[in-house]
């Protein structure tokens, strides 16, 4: 008998993995039902709006406008009329403006607050940077008038060296007189003591 041919082992094919996002990618937009739609944008229309309905303009327009629908709505011919007395049309669209002018304005005031908030974090911040600088100012003047305080000025100088002078001029002893110097000293002496007119009388 041959020997039989060893078999080879089955490889079990194994079932494909769901591949897994990469990490150094970054995820693709889900697709989402709600629209979809920038928060900053809006909210700068609304204050665009909420501006505009605090305006005067905006009420003489809207004072125009109701004073022709309701002149309209009574002295055009009956088939012409839109919205006859009560003015019920009128009265909706009235209460439609007011239903969203009001969420207008109340967006407008919220993102004025957030914008006066950090503008006050910002000047708090401010004030506190200038207060640390005020503080360390002050402590550095104060610091040199201490230092100035122990400078010698000149005036402080002199004052000292006069007074040295002073008292070498006390401690320093006598000086001899020679003995020409003494007879000059002593005739100088003799002539104060004599009468005016003797030298005349001598010649």
């Amino acid at each position: 008998m041959s020997p039989s041919p060893e078999r080879e082992p089955a490889v079990r094919a194994e079932p494909a993995r769901p591949a897994l996002p990469r990490l150094d990618l970054p995820l693709g937009r889900r697709r989402r039902l709600l629209p979809e739609y920038d928060p900053d944008a809006f909210g700068r229309m609304s204050e665009r709006i909420a501006r505009f309905l605090g305006t005067g303009r905006f009420l003489v327009w809207m004072t125009v406008t109701i004073i022709i629908w309701v002149v309209w709505n009574v002295w055009a011919p009956r088939e012409l009329r839109f919205d006859p007395y009560p003015f019920i049309f009128l009265t909706l669209v009235l209460s439609l403006q007011a239903s969203y002018a009001a969420p207008l304005i109340l967006l407008a005031q919220n993102r004025q607050d957030d914008r006066d908030r950090v503008n006050l974090e910002q000047d708090r911040k401010q004030n506190e940077r200038s207060i640390a600088d005020t503080e360390y100012l002050s402590r550095e003047v104060a610091a040199l008038r201490i230092g100035l305080g122990e400078v010698a000025t000149r005036d402080w100088i002199r004052s000292e060296l006069e007074d040295l002078l002073r008292v070498l001029d006390e401690r320093r002893p006598p000086l001899p007189i020679e003995p020409s110097a003494r007879s000059s000293v002593e005739r100088s002496a003799e002539r104060s003591a004599e009468p005016p007119g003797s030298d005349t009388e001598d010649h």
